[in-house]
């Protein structure tokens, strides 16, 4: 979800000399931005558990919404069986509605899609993720119960562009939805602004075609991003590592004209 979003805000790098080779606007490749870990669901008439983007989470689903550990983007979460093959998820802080995730199984139960609306920003994104059964739930058990494997995702336009300047002292990130960062190579953390998790950011130059990000929150590491930059110039290929959810991402974006 968020964690996925944020990642695009992480990835620029810099040449020690002259106009860097990331300068200029990206468009993320669809279905590049693929979790490597399965994920887990389990849900039967009063309780429902996840291993996932999410992290572990352990609440009733009785379509209320219950407190959670808090993060950044989140403090209840809302779970409802809509029907045998679908199943709504609500995610909220303080009181507004920050994601809202329809949960869709397919007849024969072998694949799940999941659509997902952001709305932490001026505007609704939306991602959609389809992925594999690799493991079903016990007998009884709504459908959605089992283990799960993505193998294609999309996101909307307005969620997939960024674009950066870099300098051989800093580089800067900014979405068309706002948020945006300016990072000195120096090994400080520099604030992500219009981010509603107040998300700090710190940037390593390891070579000229290889950059670091670490990404903080409340003082603890949330995620880091390896990225690198092809020959040719027209494609960052890059890696995101959810510290949180113990999830590894990959991610490959293309240079626009």
């Amino acid at each position: 979800m968020k964690k996925i979003i944020f990642g695009l805000l992480l990835l620029a790098g810099a040449t020690a000399v002259g106009q860097s080779p990331f300068d200029g606007t990206w468009v993320s490749k669809a279905g590049e931005q693929l979790p490597q870990n399965p994920f887990r669901y389990s849900l039967d008439n009063e309780s429902f558990h996840c291993s996932c983007a999410i992290g572990n989470i352990d609440i009733k689903a009785d379509g209320y919404d219950h407190k959670v550990s808090e993060t950044a983007y989140w403090d209840t979460i809302n779970v409802q069986a809509v029907d045998a093959n679908a199943v709504a998820i609500i995610a909220k802080r303080a009181g507004r509605t920050m994601f809202t995730e329809i949960d869709a199984i397919s007849q024969d139960g072998s694949t799940l899609t999941q659509t997902v609306k952001d709305t932490t920003e001026a505007e609704t994104v939306t991602i959609e993720t389809h992925s594999q059964r690799i493991e079903r739930g016990p007998a009884g058990y709504h459908a959605i119960s089992g283990s799960w494997r993505a193998f294609k995702a999309s996101r909307s336009s307005n969620g997939a562009v960024i674009r950066y300047k870099c300098t051989k002292d800093a580089f800067s990130a900014e979405t068309p939805l706002g948020e945006k960062y300016t990072a000195k190579f120096d090994g400080n953390y520099y604030p992500v602004e219009d981010d509603p998790g107040h998300t700090m950011v710190s940037a390593r130059l390891v070579n000229l075609s290889t950059v670091e990000l670490t990404s903080k929150r409340n003082g603890k590491i949330v995620s880091v991003s390896h990225l690198s930059v092809t020959p040719d110039g027209k494609l960052i290929h890059a890696v995101f590592e959810n510290k949180e959810g113990n999830t590894k991402t990959t991610f490959d974006f293309e240079k626009q004209p």
